[in-house]
């Protein structure tokens, strides 16, 4: 059950795009603010994320409804947040498999000849592909930057490179704030919403959050301009151009990516691996984003999840509608964390 109580003192723990979306949209309804993190915001696994987003093709799930926002929540941010780096190239999905697949949602199944004009650079178009016009990609650490700058813009206070290092209860069990490496911060509510540590942040307060982490690599490219124009997803790779010379792929193996990359485009022979991350992603146990209040702990609100990107800006504005207006929000209702004691 959400607290009746409405927030107005509020610590979000955790500067990577969710907990830079929450800090951004509590801010801007009239919350008093402030967004911690151990590191520089979005440098932990925001960075490493490949950022593809779109509301094409979801059909079920708990999140499927909050799923189903992303574009129209991407296209509202970007009106509030003039210059957020998002680019609507659309996707491009195709298998090995030579019959027609199915399209859900905000997709159409173009062929060959169609994908050729689309990807002009491909050896060999495939018979079928999966088209989704809608779908676009970020840049996940300019998003996280823009929603940091708004939350100060609304008068959050940013408290980069300060580990927190404790949840603090008053002796009612209420929560008090946090410790941190360089001392304590007061707040009625804290906002967990740390990635990984999240877990260990809730553990010695009794709160089990069922959060694993899961390896995410990202592999960058020196390649030449143009080479591919969408967001392309096959069997080998998940590939999309980020400047003139650059391409970024999410894949497990590089050499393999790197050849299957120079194999499947014209005028790829000279892409040449520049560097592999392996990121953290904070991977739910049921793979359902686990967002909301903690009954135990009064005041203490959980937002972890995989798909960050994807869903930070509905998950920001939601979050900020039930911790400031004191709402409780039906496209939240499969993703409590209470669902792991029933």
């Amino acid at each position: 059950m959400l607290s009746p109580q409405v927030s107005r003192d509020v610590i979000v723990v955790g500067a990577g795009i969710v907990g830079a979306s929450v800090a951004y949209h509590a801010a801007r309804a009239g919350a008093t603010v402030t967004l911690v993190d151990a590191g520089r915001p979005g440098a932990g696994v925001t960075a490493d994320s490949f950022a593809w987003i779109g509301s094409s093709g979801v059909r079920t799930g708990p999140a499927a409804e909050l799923r189903a926002t992303t574009t129209a929540e991407y296209h509202r941010l970007g009106a509030e947040l003039p210059g957020l780096p998002v680019t609507w190239s659309g996707s491009l999905s195709w298998t090995g498999q030579g019959s027609a697949p199915d399209a859900g949602p905000g997709q159409t199944i173009v062929d060959a000849a169609t994908v050729a004009t689309l990807e002009p650079a491909l050896r060999q178009p495939p018979e079928w592909a999966v088209w989704a016009p809608g779908d676009g990609a970020v840049d996940a650490v300019g998003v996280t930057e823009r929603l940091v700058a708004g939350a100060r813009a609304h008068g959050a206070r940013v408290r980069p490179d300060t580990p927190v290092t404790a949840v603090r209860r008053d002796t009612a069990g209420r929560i008090a704030g946090v410790d941190t490496a360089a001392g304590p911060l007061a707040g009625t509510t804290v906002v967990l919403a740390a990635g990984v540590a999240t877990a260990a942040l809730g553990a010695p307060l009794g709160v089990h959050v069922p959060v694993e982490p899961s390896p995410c690599p990202l592999l960058r490219f020196r390649a030449p301009a143009d080479l591919v124009r969408t967001v392309v997803n096959t069997e080998d790779f998940d590939l999309r151009q980020v400047a003139a010379d650059r391409l970024i792929a999410a894949a497990d193996s590089p050499e393999r990516a790197l050849a299957a990359v120079r194999s499947t485009f014209h005028g790829a022979g000279s892409v040449e691996l520049l560097s592999t991350r392996i990121g953290v992603r904070p991977m739910p146990v049921d793979g359902e984003p686990i967002i909301g209040p903690v009954a135990e702990v009064p005041g203490l609100y959980v937002a972890a999840m995989h798909s960050a990107v994807t869903l930070a800006p509905a998950v920001g504005r939601l979050v900020a509608r039930e911790l400031v207006g004191g709402t409780v929000e039906p496209a939240l209702s499969g993703c409590r964390p209470d669902r792991f004691s029933r």
